[in-house]
């Protein structure tokens, strides 16, 4: 058994997440030796965790298509690594999908991150990837972040959530889509270039 294969048992062992490991479902994250890109978001949907694959929705389309890559080099290709805050979903609120728990993120990260020793971009999706891995108040702008993300570089690239109902966000603010994303689309393909 791989050092990955013992982590996602010891995830699935832990009290925090029996509700989960007894319904059958398991955690969402991918964390393959070779990956140069980490994508960390919030927590997986409501669909993405029936389908049992991380963005595999309309956000991972869009978020495939700033990348510049198709489906089978996200899902195929040994690049990617997927941490989300919560590898789980979290459940309904009010106005949309739950936070992710507290403490998860803390507890199983670490552990993976040491097991991906070439990675070369990280990709914060969010206000709560991003608090946590910039060490910024939660209560922070997003929109702040993501248009300052040059400042987080090399390490870190703060970006929007590439959900379909961020297009009036996209609209209020179209600097993200003529300088953002082409800088982002460039250093993906140049950090898979150099593995070709």
């Amino acid at each position: 058994m791989s050092q990955i294969e013992r982590i996602k048992q010891a995830i699935m062992a832990d009290p925090q997440n029996q509700h989960y490991t007894e319904q059958g479902i398991e955690p969402l994250f991918a964390a393959p030796k070779t990956a140069r890109i980490n994508i960390i978001g919030q927590a997986p949907g409501l669909k993405t965790q029936e389908a049992g694959l991380y963005w595999k929705d309309k956000s991972g389309d869009r978020l495939r298509e700033w990348l510049g890559v198709n489906e089978d080099t996200f899902y195929n290709s040994g690049y990617f690594a997927v941490m989300p805050m919560d590898f789980y979903f979290p459940g309904h609120g009010k106005s949309g999908d739950l936070p992710p728990r507290p403490g998860f993120a803390e507890k199983w990260h670490p552990k993976l991150l040491k097991e991906l020793p070439d990675i070369q971009l990280t990709l914060l999706i969010g206000q709560y990837a991003q608090s946590y891995y910039l060490h910024e108040k939660v209560s922070g702008k997003v929109t702040d972040w993501v248009r300052h993300y040059q400042d987080y570089l090399p390490e870190f690239f703060p970006l929007v959530h590439p959900s379909p109902r961020n297009q009036i966000w996209m609209k209020k603010n179209p600097w993200f889509e003529a300088d953002v994303l082409p800088d982002l689309k460039e250093r993906i393909q140049k950090i898979l270039g150099e593995e070709k």
